[in-house]
């Protein structure tokens, strides 16, 4: 059974803490090590008062805080493995503790030509990097990170639970969850730095998808002001059935503990059967299908147009998106810097169908 109120855990669950990390704001390299080495503390104090804790993760910013300066975001990109990760890798050999760290950036494989990945490292209790997830989904228009090249990852976590990680903003699309889930996660851990005025849909979507997948949730979020933004913090964990173990207010240093029971998700999604959503979707309608004589597995094939599009046409389904909301990046009513004007992005296609009339490409 999961549950929440102690410091322990057993050989059956796993103890996760999330812990609510004050956004930094920080300019330099030298200063970012100096922030590292605070939640290198943070990880070996927090195992002394949580003696069951197997897992710990800080918000996505944690580790580098928002470089909105250009010029700074890639003076402070940082190489994986590399100093950062050697500092948190050996605070988790040292309390005998997973960690799911944030750097933000980790440099491009072009670096400095191309912008740098948003990244997640999760560190074992020996100290390896034993899973990177790059962020699939920037928060655009404001977010300007390369999108994430290696997809979502399940890795075996601590006493053998499969783990996958997630970004902030990944989380508002329900396909992410359902990729990690259908890949094995049982538990999904999402890092954020996510601020006011959306408090109340990202507490809502996390738990929503804990039950839609069948899987644990943590949230680790930030908290405080950074100059630009003001963070709400509520870092929570989440039963795989929707409901809430714990969860933070809005405090600094805030933390939430709970033990996430191994045998009992994996009995739910075995045993479960009105609300097994893992099995249904991909066994649509097996009871009508088997009364009607036609088999025990109910219907296979997909049967969204939209899903099927977008595997079998990515352009086509760019479209359909395009005809139901806008055909480009800008908005022209809200200006956003670096993103171009609508009007100047018409100009270009206009002045390439005129190239394309005149032969001229």
């Amino acid at each position: 059974m999961s549950r929440h109120g102690d410091i322990s855990s057993s050989e059956d669950t796993v103890g996760v803490c999330v812990f609510q990390y004050p956004m930094p704001r920080l300019h330099k390299t030298v200063e970012v090590i100096e922030n590292a080495k605070k939640i290198c503390d943070i990880v070996k104090g927090t195992k002394m008062g949580l003696p069951g804790m197997d897992l710990i993760v800080f918000p996505e910013y944690s580790t580098m805080g928002i470089m909105y300066d250009r010029d700074e975001m890639f003076d402070t990109a940082c190489q994986i493995p590399g100093t950062l990760t050697d500092m948190f890798g050996e605070a988790c050999r040292e309390a005998q503790v997973w960690g799911v760290f944030s750097l933000t950036g980790e440099q491009h494989e072009e670096h400095p030509n191309k912008n740098p990945y948003n990244t997640l490292v999760l560190i074992n209790d020996e100290g390896e990097i034993v899973e990177k997830y790059r962020k699939l989904l920037p928060w655009t228009p404001i977010e300007g990170w390369t999108p994430g090249n290696l997809g979502t990852v399940v890795t075996e976590g601590p006493k053998g639970m499969k783990v996958s990680m997630i970004i902030c903003d990944d989380g508002n699309y329900p396909e992410i969850w359902r990729d990690c889930a259908m890949r094995g996660a049982e538990l999904i851990i999402r890092p954020q730095g996510y601020m006011y005025p959306c408090k109340e849909q990202q507490v809502q979507v996390s738990k929503t998808m804990a039950f839609c997948n069948q899987v644990y949730v943590a949230v680790a979020n930030a908290s405080g002001f950074d100059g630009v933004y003001t963070y709400f913090g509520h870092s929570a964990i989440v039963g795989a059935d929707g409901r809430t173990l714990g969860e933070c207010g809005t405090e600094d240093n805030g933390i939430q503990y709970a033990q996430l029971s191994i045998s009992g998700i994996r009995d739910s999604r075995a045993n479960d059967q009105s609300q097994n959503q893992l099995f249904k979707l991909t066994h649509r309608g097996y009871t009508g299908v088997y009364a009607n004589g036609d088999g025990d597995k109910g219907v296979a094939e997909c049967p969204f147009e939209f899903y099927r599009t977008w595997v079998n046409d990515p352009l086509e389904a760019q479209r359909m998106a395009e005809r139901v909301t806008r055909p480009t990046i800008g908005v022209k009513c809200c200006p956003v810097a670096g993103i171009p004007a609508p009007s100047e992005l018409e100009e270009e296609e206009d002045i390439k169908e005129l190239a394309h009339e005149l032969n001229l490409t």
